[in-house]
């Protein structure tokens, strides 16, 4: 297949156009570097378009499978108006796109649409919307139902992704990336008291394998999530077994009441039964794999 991969250069997109050609697919990486990095695909063969997708732009030649994952995800991005306007019209420009080329179009939704809605959170439950972020990616998921008739399109509703090539998102990447930076470099891991808040923590290359089921499931919004809820005090055990430490939590208060989501958990039901995806990676799985990756706070890497 030819594919292009928008948001090429970030954390899930590079790990995608990666795998993509790998399997022997070749691979457009199309990204505006506002926040992803090169770095994240020096390995990759295949052509790399500095481009804005939000912004009106051609795309040459013929496409087999277009995977959008080009987006501002940072929730706490201060200009909401530019998240909404930039997330919005692109996402309509790789729909016309993947019109354009009779492509399937396969696409980055977010759980952080249920915001603090009771868990195991569903996809048709009530949406509590926290940041212009939540309110885009909702939208899409709205977009993209009009179009489940004429055309092949997937959103895979994310949880809390983590794994290779996230170091560059610096304060929005994983708490599993932060604390373990803090334990590798000796210091007590920073959670917000009394660290009994959850997250469904999916390991990067279950999201990655999720995008290339979607290709040949049915269209539709599916949650992308490992079924559990981990806390984070159970996450800190996990990682001192992973690093052979014995750290005990540096407890804070969450300056962040009112806009921070206290569990997340997929229910996992739709993605199993219709789309055919399961997550393979438990926790202990990903960190065991992760990371010897993750270098230590203020190590100079």
């Amino acid at each position: 297949m030819r594919c292009l991969v928008t948001g090429g250069a970030g954390f899930i997109g590079s790990n995608l156009a990666l795998e993509l050609e790998r399997q022997g697919h070749d691979v457009v990486a199309a990204d505006n570097f506002r926040t992803g990095v090169s770095d994240n695909i020096r390995e990759l063969r295949g052509e790399v378009l500095d481009l804005d997708v939000s912004r009106a732009f051609t795309f040459d030649g013929s496409l087999d499978a277009v995977f959008h994952q080009a987006a501002i995800t940072d929730p706490r991005e201060p200009d909401d108006d530019e998240t909404r306007r930039n997330n919005l019209e692109g996402f309509q420009r790789i729909i016309d796109l993947s019109l354009a080329k009779n492509a399937p179009l396969i696409y980055a939704s977010s759980a952080s649409l249920y915001g603090n809605g009771a868990a195991p959170q569903q996809e048709d439950q009530e949406k509590h919307l926290m940041s212009a972020y939540a309110e885009s990616k909702l939208r899409m998921d709205e977009m993209a139902e009009d179009l489940f008739e004429s055309m092949h399109i997937v959103g895979l509703r994310y949880f809390n992704v983590f794994g290779p090539r996230e170091a560059h998102k610096g304060r929005p990447a994983s708490m599993i990336y932060h604390l373990t930076q803090q334990m590798k470099a000796g210091r007590r891991p920073r959670i917000f008291w009394d660290g009994e808040q959850k997250r469904d923590h999916i390991y990067v290359m279950d999201c990655v394998r999720a995008n290339f089921i979607a290709l040949e499931g049915p269209s539709g919004v599916y949650n992308v999530g490992t079924g559990i809820a981990t806390s984070f005090n159970q996450l800190v055990g996990y990682l001192n077994e992973a690093l052979g430490t014995d750290l005990e939590p540096d407890y804070f208060e969450n300056p962040y009441t009112g806009t921070y989501q206290e569990d997340t958990q997929a229910e996992t039901t739709r993605a199993r039964e219709v789309l055919g995806f399961e997550a393979q990676y438990s926790v202990p799985d990903g960190l065991r794999e992760y990371v010897p990756l993750i270098p230590p706070l203020n190590s100079g890497a």
